[in-house]
């Protein structure tokens, strides 16, 4: 356990929480550990509908982390089971249950990335199908008799669509039930989840003083705000820092968050002190802090968490030699056009887009040169029935940070 007092422990673990149930609780809990010399079982359900990790996860991994430098082990849930049904918090409708197949897929998935944050040492990773799939019909009448439907409507989700007539499959009831059971089955000290899993969490410490156990305590973290500064980032806003995009991608979407936004970054995606977060606010505040160099600081603090300060250095080399000197970075990979997508040595803008990967499909190439988004050789490109003639040493860019060389095959 750590040798630190546990005043000093609880000043690192309530950093960028939004709500603790209870602080108190957990202070006598970090007592108890430190007198016992048992590390507290700090627990994370994760159902793996979406397999790629970015920093609005990585947010309570983060905070799992600390609790992991502090001597305590962590117990990575990966919801195979419960990701059959499909977590109901904040949906408007009935959510489409996963197969098997697509669960091991995310779940694999999960358990690559997780281990740039945590420590491979101090996590054990467990599938809830351990224990909830022996369960018997008898032993799931049993288990569901510990709730009410009252207490289920007490969900902001699920009141609402009650009260529009909107339905409310049976299934749904069960899944923060399973979940509860999750923090039995496990014994858990902790539990951590977003604000928007707050109803759950609390369900595992009912259901835990039903089996007779001292209730969890439930820490809440808030859901970072994408990089358009407006909604909570999301793959499906496309407002997302992916935890394995490149250094440079990483860097570079740092780099475009609005200035509005940084201090929180700070709070929740680096490991700098609050007091010099702080004195960075107050810098930026007092217009002694220049809000382009902070966020420079901000890129490289995230670049480097994940990918390594050199890294991080090169990143920025990069980012300034695309955004201050208007040069493409050296590396930039090359695609090789084939025979058959060539007219006369031509190929058409908008193909060439998505075949270069720079364009997810025609439609959105030609949004992106209607937009103004599209650059040939550094020169913007307005046609989007425009003919490239293919040649050796010719760039390609959509957006502002990407790039391909094309060439033929």
């Amino acid at each position: 356990m750590s040798g630190m007092k546990i005043k000093e422990q609880m000043e690192i673990l309530k950093r960028g929480t939004v709500e603790i149930i209870s602080e108190e609780e957990l202070a006598r809990k970090l007592e108890k550990s430190a007198k016992e010399g048992r590390p507290l079982r700090v627990k994370l359900g994760t159902d793996p509908s979406k397999p790629d990790i970015h920093l609005g996860h990585a947010v309570v991994y983060r905070k799992l982390k600390q609790f992991q430098d502090l001597g305590h082990e962590v117990y990575f849930l990966i919801g195979d089971f419960t990701g059959r049904i499909g977590d109901p918090s904040g949906r408007s409708s009935t959510r489409r249950a996963l197969t098997e197949e697509e669960v091991k897929a995310n779940a694999q998935t999960y358990a690559d990335q997780i281990f740039k944050i945590l420590d491979p040492a101090k996590t054990r990773i467990v599938f809830n199908s351990q224990w909830l799939a022996p369960l018997n019909f008898a032993d799931v009448i049993r288990l569901a008799s510990q709730l009410t439907v009252a207490r289920m409507l007490e969900r902001d989700d699920f009141a609402r669509r009650f009260a529009e007539n909107r339905p409310i499959s049976i299934h749904e009831f069960f899944y923060p039930l399973m979940q509860a059971y999750d923090s039995v089955a496990l014994e858990a000290d902790v539990e951590l989840g977003g604000t928007d899993q707050k109803f759950n969490l609390l369900t595992g410490r009912d259901l835990q003083r039903e089996f007779g156990q001292e209730p969890q305590v439930a820490m809440m973290m808030p859901l970072l705000v994408g990089t358009d500064g407006v909604q909570k980032m999301s793959k499906s806003l496309d407002n997302y820092i992916a935890i394995e995009d490149p250094p440079s991608e990483m860097y570079g979407k740092t780099m475009s968050i609005p200035d509005n936004i940084m201090i929180n970054y700070f709070e929740l995606a680096t490991d700098i002190p609050m007091k010099e977060i702080h004195e960075i606010e107050a810098g930026l505040k007092a217009g002694a802090l220049h809000p382009r160099d902070v966020k420079r600081r901000l890129a490289r603090e995230i670049v480097a968490i994940y990918h390594g300060p050199a890294a991080a250095r090169e990143a920025e080399a990069t980012f300034d030699l695309i955004f201050k000197k208007g040069e493409a970075p050296a590396d930039i990979p090359v695609v090789k056009v084939p025979g058959d997508e060539l007219d006369g040595g031509r190929a058409w803008i908008v193909k060439l887009l998505a075949l270069a990967g720079l364009a997810g499909s025609n439609g959105e190439a030609r949004r992106l040169i209607n937009q103004g988004g599209v650059r040939l050789d550094g020169q913007v490109v307005s046609d989007v029935d425009f003919q490239v003639e293919i040649g050796a040493g010719r760039v390609l860019q959509a957006g502002k940070r990407h790039f391909a060389r094309v060439e033929k095959a």
